[in-house]
């Protein structure tokens, strides 16, 4: 009984990172598209490290948050090779959004976040449902 509680809870907190990454994915998209569309919405102080073009930054978080969202749509459907994709996905979108933080740091530091806690939950319980 212990076992099918705990590989519920598993798969669970699988499909509940999944619908993360697929919502992640689409913010992440929609503010590669503001920066693309509207150059001058963002603004950034001139003495920044990372420092690219707006446009450029809009089209890696477009790029991006595509990626992530797609591998989160597969990782639904009970592919494997998404959850290794989600992985590696959610920490570039963290690592684009720590360089981003200037541009918009509260909404960086959510999106942090968010994909910590997707990290976690396919590291820890991603095997799970490709079993059931």
């Amino acid at each position: 009984m212990v076992a099918r509680s705990r590989s519920g809870f598993a798969v669970g907190v699988t499909y509940f990172a999944a619908v993360l990454m697929m919502v992640v994915g689409g913010f992440d998209a929609l503010e590669g598209l503001a920066a693309i569309i509207k150059k001058h919405y963002y603004v950034v102080g001139p003495n920044y490290v990372y420092k690219f073009n707006v446009t450029t930054w809009g089209w890696i978080h477009l790029i991006l948050g595509i990626g992530i969202g797609v591998a989160g749509f597969f990782l639904l459907r009970g592919a494997s090779w998404a959850r290794i994709v989600g992985i590696i996905g959610a920490v570039l979108v963290g690592v684009a959004n720590f360089m981003w933080l200037p541009y918009y740091p509260v909404w960086s530091v959510v999106i942090i976040a968010v994909c910590i806690l997707i990290i976690w939950a396919l590291t820890a319980h991603g095997r799970e449902i490709a079993q059931r």
